[in-house]
């Protein structure tokens, strides 16, 4: 169980808990958690309260005993007793369910709206009829009034089916070309539709006839995306919240044109579901990224629960704070918030459990597996382990269980934890020297030099002040100037190609400082000229219409500045290149020793070579390796000669691996001996 505080507002993740791997067999599981300690302390509130794969929409029946979950895969539907805290049944259908409804108080009569556009109808023992509407449908509700199922869906029709002679009625006309959304009101049977033009239209069920439509959109001046209607509730027989594709919701007396109130979600999110709380003044409202509660009349924000992945629908329990989700996820999530009203009868002990329990974080970790990378692999020696048992592979790595990661880890690296020991010591030790007296020293350990840097930014005001600032005195920052890990590596490849740039930008600011200072001085100068020569004129053709020298001397540096930068460049760019020639140079050195002897041999035979003449030194390489000289045709006689040299010890290994592909690829090759050629007659 995990416990969040929001604004003095304790919500309980009943659902909370370390989830364990699918591969893993129930067996496994059940004794995997009674080992641990924190799994037998963990509150399995509904029993397997969960999906396949993805948990779409649920309801809760009138009665307050069942209820009930769509989702995949396969397709199919749940049910789970309260009483029983267990399932009940589960029944599979040919498609993904769109939408459901309740026909009855509990589980026995149910229509579901499925994706391929048919409608199923089930009773207790299963199907019982199926059915095919003309257009994709949206949303389905039930009126009890007359038994109709009102269907909506991608035209502009409101399809009408009614159960009790079992044939459809002539449907409404709408003015939306889509209709995303419908609900009806339980008190005086309103029936309310929602298009994607951002319109509510309502109809009479007595009369069959169109009453009003509201134009929503136009109270959303601000919208920067035409608002569409997501969502609609009716709390009594005046009140109405409308969600909106836009992240809005609407609270409206049907009464008035114009809304009582606005809430913006501020994620610009399609608000998917509404519901009121009466006995607190509140409003649930779901968008795909977070739950939110808020008070009816003020707006304000009382709670709100962020998911972990895409929230799809939820159902609560009336007159109490209980609080089902459906998710992108295989867990449905379960919440119970204390403020919003009590625990039901069926789970009445979580009253008394609830006042004991302190915020405790639990991890959603997979239990006794761990995650390790492909090079973490190869550093612990275990790659030789993948495709056998003991690895799953996991995205971009794999999962090992934990006994052998801290068994592997223990023999590569086993004085790890000594010198973790040490560590902590060492932390402990620091944190009570600091209550001493010290001499206050602004510098930390690591990184003194980008330190330096940023207090004198601070103490320049300069346009970089507020990031000088945020750096040194930020607490997400810290480990930057603390940790190790973060030291600036001066011998890196990167480092050094950047350390001409860095000393030229250093070299500007120095320049920047002097020419101020000149500035200055010219200034004070000027000022004591015009006090000792007052009235005299310029006689300096310079000062009127040629470059200063001070101009023309800043453009000789300028030049010369750049001059200096080209040759750091080069120079640290030549560095590099001999850096990574000697590191080349020392690994083939080790995969291949070569004596020292056959070096002096080689130096002397190309000493020979070198004082032999042209014609000698073609001749003897006719004779070493048999290339004949090549005529050209053309006024110049010239020659062409062709000599093969010694091969890389790269193409060498390419051209082994190519051969041996091959001769692989022969043998898993079949002949064609076998095959026959059947004659066709073509008439």
């Amino acid at each position: 169980m995990f416990m969040s505080d929001v604004n003095d507002v304790k919500i309980y993740n009943l659902s909370a808990g370390k989830s364990l791997p699918e591969w893993v067999t129930d067996k496994k599981k059940r004794s995997k958690l009674l080992k641990k300690v924190d799994s037998r302390r963990q509150i399995e509130l509904i029993q397997d309260f969960e999906m396949p794969v993805v948990s779409s929409c649920m309801k809760i029946t009138p009665d307050n005993e069942f209820i009930l979950a769509a989702g995949t895969y396969k397709p199919r539907v749940r049910c789970y007793e309260f009483c029983h805290l267990s399932i009940k049944f589960e029944r599979c259908f040919d498609s993904e369910v769109t939408a459901f409804e309740i026909l009855g108080d509990d589980y026995t009569k149910l229509a579901f709206l499925q994706c391929d556009r048919y409608i199923e109808i089930h009773s207790g023992s299963g199907r019982h009829y199926r059915l095919r509407i003309p257009r994709f449908g949206r949303d389905l509700k039930f009126d009890r009034s007359n038994c109709d199922l009102i269907v909506v869906g991608t035209g502009s029709e409101v399809f009408r089916l009614n159960l009790e002679r079992g044939q459809f009625l002539q449907s409404y006309e709408a003015e939306g070309t889509c209709l995303n959304v419908c609900e009806i009101n339980p008190e005086h049977g309103l029936l309310v539709t929602g298009s994607q033009e951002g319109v509510i239209e309502t109809w009479d069920p007595r009369s069959r006839t169109k009453l009003v439509s509201l134009d929503v959109a136009s109270s959303l001046n601000n919208a920067k995306v035409f608002p569409g209607i997501s969502s609609i509730k009716f709390k009594d027989g005046l009140q109405m919240a409308v969600g909106t594709s836009t992240g809005h919701v609407l609270l409206y007396d049907i009464r008035s044109r114009s809304p009582k109130l606005v809430k913006d979600h501020l994620n610009q999110l399609p608000v998917t579901k509404l519901a009121f709380n009466p006995n607190n003044h509140a409003v649930y409202s779901m968008d795909s990224s977070m739950f939110k509660i808020w008070d009816e009349n003020s707006g304000k924000q009382i709670a709100y629960i962020e998911s972990t992945s895409q929230f799809n629908d939820f159902a609560t329990i009336e007159n109490s704070g209980m609080v089902f989700m459906a998710q992108e996820d295989v867990k449905m999530l379960s919440y119970y918030i204390p403020s919003m009203g009590p625990a039901p009868k069926w789970c009445s002990f979580l009253d008394n459990l609830t006042e004991e329990i302190e915020s405790d974080v639990v991890e959603n970790i997979y239990d006794d597996y761990q995650f390790v990378t492909q090079k973490e692999l190869e550093e612990l020696g275990l790659d030789n382990l993948i495709g056998s048992n003991l690895l799953k592979a996991y995205m971009h790595g794999y999962f090992v269980d934990s006994r052998l990661y801290s068994k592997a880890k223990s023999i590569v690296a086993p004085f790890s934890f000594d010198q973790f020991k040490k560590d902590k010591v060492k932390e402990k030790i620091q944190s009570e020297r600091t209550n001493r007296l010290k001499i206050s020293d602004i510098l930390p350990k690591i990184n003194q030099d980008l330190a330096l840097k940023l207090i004198d930014e601070k103490k320049n005001k300069t346009k970089s002040k507020n990031t000088a600032e945020n750096l040194l005195d930020d607490n997400r920052f810290s480990a930057m100037f603390e940790d190790t890990n973060f030291e600036i590596n001066k011998n890196a490849e990167e480092y050094k190609l950047l350390a001409p740039v860095l000393n030229r930008l250093e070299k500007s600011k120095l320049k920047d400082i002097k020419k101020q200072r000149i500035e200055v001085d010219l200034v004070n100068d000027l000022h004591k000229d015009e006090e000792t020569y007052e009235g005299d004129k310029l006689d300096d053709d310079n000062d009127l219409f040629g470059k200063s020298e001070d101009e023309s001397e800043s453009d000789d540096a300028s030049e010369e500045d750049f001059k200096e930068f080209s040759k750091e460049m080069k120079a640290a760019h030549k560095q590099v290149k001999k850096d990574r020639t000697k590191l080349n140079e020392e690994e083939d050195e080790e995969e291949q020793p070569v004596p020292k002897k056959t070096f002096s041999l080689v130096k002397q035979s190309r000493n020979r070579e070198e004082k032999l003449s042209l014609v000698a030194r073609l001749a003897k390489e006719q004779a070493r390796f048999g290339g004949e000289a090549a005529n050209i045709s053309g006024k110049t006689n010239k020659q062409m000669k062709f000599v093969m040299g010694k091969v890389d010890k790269k193409a060498k290994k390419q051209a082994f691996e190519m051969k041996k592909h091959s001769d692989e690829r022969r043998k898993v090759a079949r002949s064609i001996r076998g095959l026959k050629l059947k004659k066709v007659n073509f008439k």
